[in-house]
């Protein structure tokens, strides 16, 4: 974006107090959007930089886009200098464990009083009620709130391969801190925010409980359900590969039947709309899939592409890095990996005026910015210096 037309939240400044993904990624979506936001780490750095495994990514993924200030907020001195720069927040974002930011002086009624125009956006397990004592992780709310029941086979509940609540939760408290900046233009006054992993999961699993409210029948996890749409599944074709398929209305059917020499298909009056082919499936699906099984899933994406049915290549992640769409929409920009060699990352699914919102920060090392924000609300480089000794505050 231009200085002619500058991000839309840019001379917003947001500090945050978060860690591993859900809140990060309410700080990252609003770093993206133009909002300096500047991340409050302890001094040996925030422990997400050091995870492994399925977590590696997690900090460079989410963390772009921000300035780092390292402090021990265990000592006063730590607490002062984090309440100097949150004074010229506009936001204040946090998801530690319910009770630490009341600890510390930095909860939403303490900081209120200092300054109530303040926005707190707060992440947590739960919303204030009969849960909120209890200890959340996405796991956790994905069994209890129907997500694993649905995702898994009948009786074999499993969690979705990816952190969806911790995602969506920290984008849900990120809606929150613009509907709170909109409300403030209007009254003056800033107010909490409060989003939360549980209630998240239920919103996502809603329409599978109005199925039920509509129909009085009990969604089935979906490897068991009956599809909406007949044609609508993964076919194991030549050589053992597979290739998502699918033809959703009776015109797309109709297609698909010609593309494929299926005309006798095409005539059973069995088979006239798609719910006759939703109940013939046990029938049916045997014959498209031997129908099929010689084709490589190249000859079939092209068909489909060509016709105009929806189809989808069973993608790997890591394939992804070289998906032709990504690459030439810009959708992958170089980050900088914990390790100091760059990769390339997802940027945020959206476009403003055509364009993506990119990557104008890398991911900060430990403390990258803590003296010239130090500086910035009033230390002196002596004042900074015995901060350094006392062991308050760190950085490059």
């Amino acid at each position: 974006m231009s200085e002619a037309n500058p991000l839309p939240y840019a001379g917003v400044r947001v500090v945050e107090f978060t860690h591993m993904v859900m809140g990060p990624t309410c700080g990252l979506l609003l770093a993206d959007l133009g909002a300096e936001v500047i991340k409050v780490e302890p001094i040996e750095g925030d422990n997400t930089r050091r995870l492994l495994g399925s977590g590696a990514g997690f900090f460079p993924t989410f963390n772009r886009n921000k300035k780092s200030i390292a402090l021990d907020l265990k000592k006063p001195e730590g607490v002062e200098a984090a309440l100097r720069l949150i004074a010229t927040a506009d936001i204040v974002s946090e998801n530690f464990k319910s009770g630490t930011m009341k600890k510390l002086g930095l909860d939403y009624d303490t900081l209120d009083q200092l300054n109530p125009r303040l926005i707190y956006v707060s992440h947590k397990g739960f919303l204030p009620g009969p849960y909120d004592h209890r200890t959340a992780l996405d796991e956790v709310v994905q069994m209890m709130g129907g997500l694993a029941y649905m995702t898994g086979r009948a009786g074999d509940p499993l969690r979705a391969g990816t952190s969806v609540n911790d995602i969506m939760g920290g984008m849900f408290g990120a809606i929150g801190a613009m509907a709170a900046l909109r409300q403030r233009e209007l009254t003056g006054k800033g107010c909490e925010v409060q989003s939360a992993l549980f209630e998240n999961n239920v919103f996502l699993v809603a329409q599978h409980m109005m199925q039920f409210a509509a129909t009085g029948k009990a969604a089935d996890p979906m490897p068991s359900r009956i599809s909406a749409w007949a044609v609508y599944d993964v076919f194991t074709v030549k050589d053992g590969e597979q290739i998502f398929l699918a033809a959703v209305s009776d015109k797309q059917w109709a297609i698909f039947c010609k593309a494929f020499g299926l005309e006798e298909m095409l005539a059973d009056p069995r088979l006239k709309t798609n719910n006759d082919r939703v109940r013939a499936r046990d029938w049916m699906m045997p014959i498209l899939r031997s129908h099929l099984a010689n084709h490589s899933a190249a000859e079939l994406s092209a068909v489909f592409e060509q016709n105009e049915l929806p189809f989808a290549p069973i993608t790997k992640p890591q394939e992804l890095f070289d998906d032709p769409h990504l690459n030439a929409t810009g959708g992958l920009a170089p980050v900088r990996m914990n390790d100091g060699h760059m990769a390339k990352v997802p940027l945020a699914p959206f476009t403003l005026g055509g364009e993506r919102p990119g990557i104008r920060l890398q991911p900060p090392h430990i403390g990258e910015h803590s003296e010239a924000l130090l500086k910035e609300v009033g230390y002196s480089d002596d004042d900074i210096a015995a901060l350094r000794a006392q062991g308050v505050t760190a950085g490059d």
